[in-house]
């Protein structure tokens, strides 16, 4: 399968919204009610949700297409924003890191993660955060790999329910 990756613009802000909230309901629903599912995606994965981080020069977004224009996997990177105890006041994060369920297991996100990667430190961000669910074992896995590991955990809050977060951290 031929890919192309590229970075997103603010024409992209339904794609990134819908394959965000696909995604994120195949990976993560099971553990919601549907109400509180409902209310987070309704509230997260807007057009409008997408338009703002889109057009701020210290965010980016990468979008990864098959040959026919159609998106597989995306990932959004910029400043930290977790809940991190004395934040480094040039601290970035990878803040989205998302596969479509038909192509998981193709190293699309590996692909997404080094150029996250890098295209942070060419924006000067350090140290490097991910915010990853506490049973996502791959996705703790894979950001191992590339030099992470935990240093804290928070609540994040999905309607009424509370999920425990891991917070990982590259020097």
């Amino acid at each position: 399968m031929s890919c192309m990756l590229r970075q997103a613009t603010p024409g992209d802000a339904a794609v990134l919204a819908e394959l965000g909230a696909l995604t994120f309901t195949h990976t993560f629903g099971h553990i919601y009610t549907p109400k509180d599912l409902q209310d987070f995606l309704a509230d997260t994965y807007t057009v409008e949700k997408h338009l703002v981080p889109l057009t701020d020069p210290r965010e980016s977004f990468w979008l990864l297409e098959d040959e026919h224009s159609q998106a597989l996997a995306f990932g959004w990177a910029g400043a930290c924003k977790l809940p991190v105890e004395n934040l480094e006041s040039n601290a970035g994060e990878i803040k989205r890191l998302y596969v479509h369920p038909d192509h998981q297991g193709k190293k699309l996100g590996s692909r997404l993660l080094e150029m996250m990667l890098t295209w942070l430190g060419e924006q000067g961000f350090d140290p490097l955060y991910i915010g990853v669910w506490s049973e996502n074992y791959g996705a703790q896995r894979l950001y191992a790999r590339h030099g992470f590991g935990k240093v804290s955990e928070y609540e994040f809050p999905v309607g009424d329910h509370r999920d425990r977060e891991f917070i990982f951290k590259r020097a």
